[in-house]
């Protein structure tokens, strides 16, 4: 699969080549589309910071024309301490895909592992500086291996669904 320069134009091929018909994938717009954040009790904490961090993971698509598809990774994240909510934040991250000339394995793949492999990083900064800007202290996500989590639903789809007699 081709992947095309953030500006929609295609690499440059050669005369003969079939660049142009092969598959490409083009990122046209990366963008917050929703956000929102709770701190219940504001950053009043009892003793050592150690929260349980929840972390929650969904990509969703919705097709915005012929070949062009919005991607949604959403990412909720909660931090608990002593069965206290410290904070929630769930953040949005969309971007705008070309998709073109794809297989609708490729499609697949792209929609759950390359496109949010993309977006994880704007969504991470935005989590971080919600979190930061609520009074507490810096926030990371961790990295996410989305091959692997894409991966694995693939291994998760072919099992066959055990039935209850």
């Amino acid at each position: 699969m081709a992947i095309l320069s953030s500006d929609g134009g295609a690499p440059a091929a050669s005369p003969g080549s079939d660049e142009q018909s092969g598959p490409q994938l083009s990122l046209q717009a990366v963008y917050l589309k929703d956000c929102s954040y709770e701190a219940p009790n504001g950053p009043r904490l009892d003793g050592a910071w150690n929260p349980q961090i929840s972390l929650d993971l969904h990509t969703g698509v919705s097709p915005l024309g012929s070949d062009l598809r919005e991607i949604v990774l959403t990412i909720t994240v909660s931090a608990k301490q002593n069965d206290v909510t410290l904070f929630l934040v769930e953040v949005k991250q969309a971007g705008a895909f070309v998709m073109r000339n794809m297989s609708d394995d490729d499609v697949r793949r792209a929609i759950g592992s390359v496109c949010p492999n993309v977006l994880f990083p704007y969504a991470r900064a935005a989590v971080s500086h919600l979190v930061m800007q609520g009074g507490f202290p810096q926030f990371l996500l961790p990295p996410v291996n989305f091959d692997a989590l894409y991966t694995r639903s693939l291994a998760e789809q072919q099992q066959p669904t055990a039935t209850k007699n």
